[in-house]
């Protein structure tokens, strides 16, 4: 067993992304700046997005995007109940109805079947969520956005670096908002970036910074006018040049970073899969998994414990897990608002109960992985269900 914790997932940060920071405290310009449209146009290059926005959270990129596109009360948005809060709560904050549908049992996505039915007059649009960076059938939920006439917005909070048949997520005109959170796959601390047209991304801009219609870096910079306009009545969301400092070296290491990630799972697949009590991800081959999560699931009747039990003994094996999600109908909340039980969404629900999402980090040393492999596989040795002889 290890001698120290292995924490869930730590991010990688090296010598280049300090130098950056420093580069950054020493230029005298510490908020919104060169930097953080220096890493927009890196952001459009790397993953052929026609325009980006940076900002200080995902989050602030879905709140916006329902802003930008005029949905509040009255309306209504379809999406997952298999996603984090921030996903619906946006929905709540424009005063809008989040309207829940089930997902797939593979892939734990949005099923479009599913998001049809659920279709009334008051829909105005979808968010899709590419659940721990598989990306959702794209093919679909296009076609149902265009048939209805509803707005797309894809919550890409899991899947940079993902691709629908050879697409990158963030490459299409419609407005998608991406995380770079302490443990996303590409880490600024705290951020987020939100791509689509130009257009769509210039009122967007003017929202994300109290609705002024000149930012600083225009007005305080050389040749700047100090002038500005209030044009709409907007937020706080925009990212930091020492946010961006950071941003600027993850993504230059990015796809190093993803290559190990793929590694780790690799390892974790070949380990895993042929196991009876394990139920390993879905990758289907029309796309690229970004693979932020590797989420195992647990099948109950081949383990004497529950899911519960099976994460306090990976704890006391020194590794860290989580588990991803709660389903949205769970919390009191949402539940309580909208009288949801459990079993309204039984796919999500009966994923919930039986997953966990194991360590998965570019970080991870060889050893590191292998620690995890042996605890899993430790358990599953002492808390198989046996079958008696026939």
């Amino acid at each position: 067993m290890r001698d120290t914790f292995l924490s869930f997932s730590l991010p990688l940060i090296g010598a280049e992304e300090i130098d950056e920071v420093v580069a950054a405290l020493k230029s005298g310009w510490l908020t919104s700046g060169p930097r953080t449209r220096q890493f927009e146009q890196d952001f459009c290059q790397a993953f052929g997005t026609p325009a980006a926005l940076s900002l200080n959270s995902c989050t602030a990129g879905l709140h916006i995007a329902l802003k930008v596109l005029n949905i509040g009360p009255g309306d209504e948005v379809i999406t997952t109940p298999m996603t984090f809060a921030a996903s619906v709560n946006v929905i709540e904050h424009v005063g809008a109805t989040p309207v829940l549908v089930d997902v797939e049992p593979d892939t734990l996505n949005l099923q479009p079947d599913a998001v049809e039915q659920a279709i009334t007059p008051k829909t105005k649009a979808v968010i899709a969520v590419h659940y721990a960076g598989h990306p959702v059938e794209l093919h679909a939920l296009r076609s149902i956005c265009d048939q209805y006439g509803l707005h797309l917005i894809e919550d890409a909070a899991h899947a940079i670096g993902a691709a629908f048949d050879g697409q990158p997520i963030g490459a299409g005109s419609n407005l998608t908002a991406f995380s770079f959170y302490a443990t996303k796959n590409l880490t600024t601390g705290e951020g987020g970036m939100l791509t689509g047209s130009a257009e769509l991304l210039e009122r967007a801009r003017i929202f994300s910074l109290h609705g002024m219609n000149r930012e600083a870096w225009s007005r305080y910079s050389a040749g700047g006018k100090w002038a500005y306009d209030i044009v709409e009545p907007g937020f706080k969301y925009n990212m930091t040049d020492l946010q961006a400092a950071l941003g600027l070296q993850q993504l230059r290491r990015f796809d190093r970073m993803q290559a190990r990630r793929r590694d780790i799972v690799q390892a974790y697949n070949s380990a895993f899969r042929n196991h009876a009590p394990f139920l390993t991800p879905t990758t289907r081959d029309h796309v690229t998994n970004a693979w932020h999560l590797y989420v195992l699931r647990l099948r109950s009747s081949e383990l004497t414990i529950n899911r519960n039990q099976f994460i306090e003994e990976m704890t006391a094996r020194n590794i860290g897990t989580s588990v991803h999600f709660i389903p949205i109908h769970m919390h009191s909340y949402y539940r309580d608002k909208y009288n949801y039980h459990p079993d309204d969404f039984p796919v999500a629900h009966g994923a919930f109960q039986n997953m966990l999402s194991l360590p998965l980090s570019p970080s991870m040393s060889d050893q590191d992985v292998a620690d995890v492999i042996d605890a899993v596989l430790d358990i599953r040795s002492k808390f198989a269900r046996r079958r008696a002889a026939a």
